[in-house]
């Protein structure tokens, strides 16, 4: 496929992505997913992954589910052992495949989204109910008229 500089595109049923599908509120809709083979100026092999997927994951905040619509673009440096790593030019993030050159798109598009996915997923839209801000029907605390450090400002005095 590098040397044919082959591109592959189309869609991928979030359903179908059995790890990713693990962690997300819902497995509804597809992956939209563009992949291009190559080789750069210096020879390096690489796979130019780009995918857009709208996954349904859980506000830690509200704790409802919502839509996150995700958008992955990266280039990933095909090695085949870990000392070529060294050799990736800047922005090129490497990618172990086998001895026999193969890869599974799949399971490329699938690691990229949940590499992707944020740590703490929070709605953009979402707000923390009134009981936890303190704005409820709470009577405000009466003030203190006694500085609880009045008694070290006496001491320092001396």
């Amino acid at each position: 496929m590098v040397s044919a500089r082959r591109s592959f595109a189309g869609a991928l049923p979030v359903a179908a992505m059995t790890r990713l599908s693990g962690v997300l509120a819902g497995n509804e809709g597809a992956a939209q997913y563009a992949l291009e083979f190559g080789r750069d100026e210096f020879g390096t092999a690489y796979l130019q992954v780009h995918v857009e997927a709208p996954l349904a994951l859980t506000c830690q905040r509200t704790l409802e589910p919502f839509v996150l619509p995700l958008t992955v673009d990266s280039r990933l440096g095909l090695i085949r052992n870990e000392r070529e790593e060294a050799a990736l030019p800047p922005g090129c993030e490497p990618l172990l495949v086998d001895e026999d050159g193969r890869l599974s798109p799949a399971d490329v598009i699938e690691d990229e989204l949940l590499l992707a996915l944020p740590l703490v997923p929070v709605n953009p839209d979402s707000s923390l109910p009134p009981e936890v801000t303190g704005g409820g029907s709470q009577e405000p605390s009466p003030e203190r008229t006694e500085n609880p450090f009045a008694v070290l400002r006496e001491l320092k005095k001396r």
